[in-house]
């Protein structure tokens, strides 16, 4: 990263976010960075923070700062793509996985960022095409059984052939960064973020074939929808409904977004905090 002339800001819709909207400022103010956000969410930072276009954010800043939980997080990574921008996820609530820092670690963060103390974490995203149409996602694509629609039947296609059938409340493929969401809720296996792939997992599968496939990111994978009216979501967001017949081509985009990591927490300490896994010590006799 360059030297840090403008910042986004990407915020949580809901949680109160002045407290650190004020350290941006200050932070920005006495350094003569610019800060911007996106239009419909700055109202809360009363002038402070420039308005800008949702699509035009990332063009325009060296750095993205999601203020919020993982969905946040997960929205500033789409927003990034386009021109690959570093993000910093700052937790509001809840522990996530991809926020970095909480409130209080922001104004040391922000400073050893421009001072160039930091490394970024490259994560894989997914693109979902079909007809015509596409979707980006970092933490899953889930194809989700309708209510009073039957259940989601599909067929998954490895390198252009059939290979398994699933009947299922829903299909779940994720990303190693989206293994420790739906899919992990579901029974599937906690992946490294710094392994490249896809992870397909069932979620009450009906079928007698039940265990989760996971393919190397250079593998082709389409899904065939046989039965069922399904919504197909990205990351959690509802972005149509498909039907029998229909065929989703899924995309590896390696590293599609820069995660910052100031080397103050791993993945797997994070993990450990989460599921409240407990380390192992060893004891002598």
């Amino acid at each position: 990263m360059t030297e840090i002339g403008a910042v986004g800001l990407v915020l949580h819709p809901r949680r109160d976010c002045a407290q650190v909207i004020g350290t941006m400022v200050d932070w920005a103010h006495s350094r003569d960075i610019k800060l911007f956000g996106v239009e419909s969410e700055v109202e809360r930072a009363q002038g402070a923070v420039s308005a800008i276009d949702a699509a035009e954010l990332a063009d325009r800043v060296d750095l993205l700062v999601s203020l919020g939980g993982d969905g946040t997080m997960l929205r500033a990574m789409r927003l990034g793509i386009p021109d690959q921008t570093p993000v910093l996820g700052v937790n509001l609530g809840k522990l996530g996985f991809l926020a970095e820092i909480d409130p209080p670690e922001l104004s040391d963060a922000l400073c050893a960022i421009d001072e160039h103390r930091y490394t970024t974490e490259p994560r894989s995203g997914l693109r979902a095409v079909t007809e015509g149409k596409n979707a980006v996602a970092f933490n899953d694509i889930a194809l989700v059984r309708v209510p009073g629609n039957g259940m989601a039947a599909v067929r998954l296609h490895v390198e252009g052939h059939p290979f398994v059938s699933y009947s299922a409340d829903a299909v779940v493929v994720a990303t190693p960064t989206g293994s420790t969401a739906y899919s992990f809720s579901a029974g599937g296996p906690i992946i490294s973020p710094r392994a490249e792939g896809l992870l397909i997992t069932p979620v009450a599968p009906h079928s007698t074939f039940n265990r989760a496939v996971f393919l190397s990111s250079g593998e082709k994978l389409a899904l065939e929808i046989t039965g069922g009216q399904l919504g197909v979501e990205a990351d959690g967001l509802l972005i149509g409904h498909v039907g029998e017949g229909t065929v989703i081509d899924i995309e590896v985009l390696p590293a599609a977004a820069q995660v910052v990591r100031l080397g103050r927490t791993t993945f797997y300490q994070r993990a450990q905090r989460k599921f409240g896994l407990s380390g192992f010590t060893s004891t002598t006799e």
